[in-house]
């Protein structure tokens, strides 16, 4: 029975310091069970509080068992205002302290592998309002399948002014943080390193010198051209999907003299990933990324790194394709933030139930059995 697994006042304490944002006389609900009928809607396919609401009408039953409910199911609308008044960087620190009873914390004696991506909710856009699409950068940590938190950009910015936001709503201490080249910014580095942070920043020909100057500092290393250069190695093999690829990566300290200390003063090495590629008979590609670093990291470390970097990106395809974001239409930003976090969410519980399944195929099962629901719920 749902009643004996679901400790929702163990659940409630995490939202205790959460203010609730309607007026006295019109919390006919409980704040604590809108949230909760919140999340068991997304974990079952809801795209908005309509289809929450019309979950939570024929799960009714089983959230008696666990919920208040005093004044029955709460109304879309109701629903509706709760998420779109709640503060959402004071929403999503209720869910870390709860993401931090119920999950482990990264690797045991490694730095915790932290990726931090943006992306667009393309069905958010409003014309006749001159309003752009809704625009979320968040933190995922790829060892844990765990979203930490998000930060929507502010209409006409963009991640640049994002990401410092972000930094100071999660903790980075003793993390290990991948950013593509958007991040490659100057103040988000040093932002990174005040709180304790090391970085792993893409570096693309969009910024010209700081590019040029480290792709010749491992042109000359692979030339041997510089005098007692230390630098680190791995590399990897792999074949599958018909496809055989060969991945070496290399991390060196910045030379003594290098020019851009001044610009760059919390730059301490340098890093390259280098894939090989070749599908069936097809001619080989070659792809080779930079990357600079705050600290001269092991170079396997580094190549984690760099590779679980497309977690983030995969998390952003179950968004799309499984819980259909790109499809939502809403249009307040407060609300499509709330809710874009409690899909992030959705993602981690599931991710993390161990269950032999896809993210779609565990939502499916949270839709037609309780006891799953349950399961996934209190991370079991």
């Amino acid at each position: 029975m749902a009643e004996k697994l679901v400790d929702i006042e163990s659940i409630g304490s995490y939202f205790e310091s959460l203010s609730d944002p309607r007026h006295e006389r019109n919390r006919k609900h409980r704040l604590l069970d809108v949230i909760v009928l919140s999340i068991v809607g997304i974990l079952c396919g809801a795209s908005g509080p309509t289809a929450i609401h019309r979950i939570a009408v024929q799960r009714k039953e089983w959230l008696q068992g666990f919920l208040t409910l005093a004044n029955g199911i709460p109304s879309r609308d109701c629903i509706r205002r709760v998420l779109m008044y709640i503060e959402p960087a004071a929403f999503q620190k209720c869910f870390e302290m709860w993401s931090q009873q119920m999950f482990a914390t990264g690797v045991p004696g490694a730095k915790r592998l932290v990726h931090i991506d943006g992306k667009a909710c393309r069905g958010s856009h409003d014309v006749s309002k001159d309003l752009g699409v809704l625009h979320i950068v968040s933190a995922w940590a790829s060892e844990e399948g765990l979203a930490l938190g998000q930060v929507a950009c502010a209409d006409k910015s963009n991640e640049i002014t994002a990401i410092p936001e972000l930094l100071r709503q999660i903790s980075v201490k003793d993390c290990l943080i991948s950013i593509d080249a958007m991040g490659c910014q100057k103040e988000i580095a040093s932002a990174i390193v005040d709180k304790e942070g090391d970085y792993v920043l893409a570096v693309k020909q969009n910024q010209p010198t700081l590019y040029n100057e480290v792709e010749k500092n491992f042109l000359a290393s692979y030339e041997e051209e510089v005098e007692g250069l230390k630098y680190r190695d791995f590399e990897t093999r792999e074949r599958g999907h018909g496809r055989f690829d060969e991945r070496s990566y290399r991390v060196m300290p910045i030379p003594k003299d290098w020019p851009l200390k001044k610009e760059w003063p919390s730059v301490k090495a340098l890093g390259q990933a280098i894939r090989v590629s070749q599908e069936g008979n097809d001619l080989e590609t070659v792809e080779v990324r930079y990357y600079i670093l705050n600290r001269q990291a092991g170079v396997k470390r580094f190549a984690e790194a760099v590779r679980s970097h497309w977690s983030i990106e995969s998390m952003h395809w179950v968004l799309d394709v499984v819980f259909r974001e790109d499809e939502s239409r809403t249009r307040e930003r407060i609300l499509g933030n709330n809710l874009s976090w409690l899909r992030r969410y959705a993602v981690s519980l599931l991710k993390n139930y161990d269950m032999k399944d896809s993210i779609r195929g565990k939502m499916t099962c949270c839709l037609l059995n309780t006891d799953i629901l349950t399961q996934v719920l209190i991370g079991k």
